[in-house]
């Protein structure tokens, strides 16, 4: 029999007392939601434990690292474990493949539940945004407690609350709580990061680019950034707690500050995060090419803090398919601004994506991609085939590549991409650098990993002391796409 599904919208009766502003309404229920997470551990007469498994990009990382503050403050201890009291997915669905992975995790977790039914199971993330999605899942996925989207996480103690509050009742309820989109940032809610030395930080949301492959302004709305003193005002405490290095998150930072009432650039933002006491590396990610300013060039080639690394999406190297692809620049663009950052930041990594196989692609087209990879040298590209993603408009297009043809199309762009790498990541053989230790080596006893500044790996000799610290090394040797090095 298939279960009710409760649909919030606005705010339910029974939440009459709580306040309305934020982010005190989500203190009154995290309050509430540990009242009753008590009450449930001591009738299991166990602390109750959490889980979340995060899919997809570096923005949905660190909204698990919001998510997990918020359990963590009303009751729930964090385990690897599936096998825990409340399994969330934050899922991703930039591509088909990913929904299909998350369908065949979620049987394999309503198994389990059949045996444990005290378990409560939520999803939320990219693929909730899909009101398909939502509808598959009240349909087969039964026993899912809570399915809530990219625009609310914020609401997670809330929607727990609501949980347990249907849980009194004798029919089992799924709570659903999908917004289309919202213009809503709440600040100041727990946050439990996975590194100590090391964090993210949002500075934008959503994406008001639409290009013809993606998703994601779908499901992630439209572009709205945080007020600088908000963002300086994490980072400071961030700096405070011992944090080191920094990454400012969005889809497009380059677009950050365009629809604050006070605008303000990219590149003014930068200046003031590097003005920040304890912070001692700045990353960012991801760069737009038709919105890399020369104001922040300039800033980036004056910096001592900014990473000597930039993610440049590509995605084609043919100018006739960039404009199919709605990416507003073209081949030689591209190449101009490749070339500009180059001289001003010498020894800069730059890293790409690129798709193979866009609808129309010709041998020609991809010819020019190949072009662009020689000419540019990236240290490094993510390289995907193109597959259709059901909503945007490249999934109607005419001309669908043959896979054969994607295929072999793929296999020479990657070896051509890891030609170069192998080539280009050993520049600063036989230099001393400065490296982030982030962790014990997985495959050499005594060694510790680290990133240099241009995001290289490093192995080298060390102990666990070391993690989170920033030390000079000595580049011994180049293995192609990392190095061993020795402390200086």
């Amino acid at each position: 029999m298939e279960p009710t599904a409760i649909t919030i919208n606005g705010t339910p009766e029974s939440a009459a007392a709580a306040p309305i502003q934020e982010p005190q309404r989500q203190q009154y229920y995290m309050e509430k939601a540990r009242k009753q997470l008590s009450a449930f551990s001591a009738a299991l007469g166990r602390p109750l434990t959490c889980c979340i498994n995060t899919f997809g990009c570096q923005m949905n990382a660190r909204d698990s690292e919001k998510l997990l503050g918020i359990l963590e403050s009303i009751g729930y201890k964090a385990t690897d474990s599936e096998h825990a009291d409340f399994v969330l997915y934050n899922t991703c669905t930039v591509r088909e493949n990913a929904n299909q992975r998350v369908y065949g995790r979620l049987g394999q977790l309503g198994a389990y539940k059949k045996k444990n039914p005290h378990m409560m199971i939520a999803l939320c993330g990219c693929m909730m945004q899909e009101p398909e999605v939502v509808e598959r899942i009240k349909t087969s996925y039964h026993f899912v407690d809570l399915i809530f989207g990219t625009h609310n996480i914020f609401k997670l103690a809330e929607l727990v609350s609501t949980c347990l509050d249907t849980r009194q009742g004798k029919k089992h309820r799924t709570v659903i709580d999908i917004w289309k989109d919202t213009d809503k940032i709440v600040e100041d809610l727990p946050v439990e990061r996975k590194y100590p030395f090391k964090s993210g930080v949002n500075i934008i949301f959503g994406c008001n680019n639409f290009c013809s492959y993606c998703i994601v302004p779908y499901v992630r709305g439209r572009e709205r950034s945080r007020r600088p003193e908000e963002i300086l005002k994490e980072v400071k405490r961030l700096a405070a707690d011992g944090v080191v290095e920094i990454m400012l998150l969005g889809q497009n930072v380059n677009s950050y500050g365009k629809n604050l009432e006070e605008p303000m650039t990219f590149a003014q933002l930068l200046r003031e995060v590097e003005k920040i006491d304890g912070i001692e590396r700045i990353r960012f990610m991801t760069s737009h090419p038709k919105d890399l300013s020369d104001e922040l060039i300039e800033v980036m080639s004056q910096s001592k803090k900014i990473c000597r690394h930039l993610h440049l999406p590509l995605q084609s190297g043919s100018s006739r398919i960039l404009k199919e692809m709605n990416r507003r620049y073209t081949k030689e663009q591209y190449l101009t601004l490749a070339e500009k950052i180059k001289a001003a930041v010498p020894g800069i990594s730059l890293t790409t994506d690129i798709i193979v196989g866009f609808p129309g692609e010709t041998e020609e087209d991809f010819l020019e991609t190949m072009d662009v990879v020689r000419r540019v040298e990236f240290d490094s590209a993510f390289t995907f085939i193109y597959s259709k993603r059901t909503g945007t408009p490249a999934a109607s297009m005419e001309n669908q590549v043959p896979e054969d043809v994607v295929r072999e199309r793929f296999d020479r762009l990657l070896n051509e991409v890891q030609s170069i790498s192998a080539k280009i990541c050993g520049r600063d053989v036989h230099t001393v650098q400065q490296v982030l230790v982030e962790e014990e080596n997985d495959h050499t006893p005594g060694y510790m990993t680290g990133r240099l500044s241009n995001n290289t790996v490093v192995h080298f000799p060390g102990d666990p002391s070391m993690i989170g610290t920033l030390m000079d090394v000595y580049l011994e040797e180049s293995k192609g796409f990392y190095y061993m090095a020795r402390p200086v």
